[in-house]
């Protein structure tokens, strides 16, 4: 929507992560949306949104076409749980047929920069497409989830995105805080987390780890020395981004900016 968006009070930098989600359905109503990868964060974040809207909130999440069956089966649950309608934004099937075209589909073994090129058709561009038509958005990042978003803010506005305004309630929450609000809930929880999987993605780029490691080392785990990030939060920066930009404009030479409504 329009970067111009009307003024607003901030909430209070130590609001409740309840507040938080209160205050941004009150503020953004229709121009609000929960995007979640059915993780646990997200999942708590989908509990508390329902108690607090009794189901009627915006969720989407990214339909790589690569999940795994378990993430499936896990937003089966998450429907019938809650009575919430879960919209699945999809890649572009001409910008997916041309990476296939020419990288194969198994891209992201190759080296980081196309896997950063997997993640940008898959998962970045569908999602630039979807907050193009919103005022806000709410995501489950936590700071001690990765070096990389150890500064993440409940609320900030997202440059990245047209200026809209993004919202991470559970920022300053522990993993201990997580289970304890899941297990308190009975919130639905992925099927894979009972077999080693602490965090998940796409099926060829997550393993389950090793006592003793990352939670985020299955992820991408032929990587090393590199951030552990698919460039929904994060973009690739360095060497990493200008072979990354080749390859983009490689697939999608007539490639266009996207256009805020």
């Amino acid at each position: 929507m329009s970067t111009a968006l009307p003024k607003f009070t901030w909430p209070k930098a130590n609001a409740s992560a309840e507040d938080v989600l209160r205050w941004s359905i009150g503020e953004f109503g229709s121009g609000l949306a929960i995007c979640t990868s059915f993780q646990a964060t997200g999942t708590v974040i989908l509990d508390m949104a329902a108690c607090l809207t009794a189901g009627n909130v915006k969720v989407f999440s990214l339909d790589t076409g690569r999940l795994h069956e378990e993430t499936y089966e896990l937003v089966g649950r998450i429907r019938s749980r809650y009575g919430i309608d879960i919209e699945m934004i999809t890649p572009d099937s001409a910008e997916l047929t041309s990476m296939l075209t020419t990288h194969g589909p198994n891209l992201f073994f190759d080296n980081v920069s196309k896997r950063k090129l997997c993640c940008e058709i898959r998962k970045v561009r569908p999602l630039k497409r979807k907050l193009a038509s919103l005022d806000a958005w709410v995501v489950g990042l936590r700071r001690n989830q990765s070096n990389s978003r150890e500064h993440i803010e409940k609320v900030s506005i997202d440059e990245e995105h047209g200026g809209i305004v993004k919202l991470a309630p559970l920022a300053d929450w522990t993993a201990e805080q997580v289970s304890d609000y899941i297990k308190r809930n009975d919130v639905p929880q992925h099927g894979l987390y009972a077999k080693g999987y602490p965090s998940i993605g796409c099926a060829p780029c997550t393993r389950a780890i090793e006592p003793g490691e990352h939670p985020r080392a299955g992820r991408w785990w032929w990587e090393e020395d590199t951030d552990k990030e698919c460039g929904m939060h994060f973009s690739p920066s360095g060497e990493v981004r200008r072979d990354f930009d080749v390859l983009l404009d490689e697939v999608l030479p007539t490639r266009r900016p996207f256009l805020v409504k």
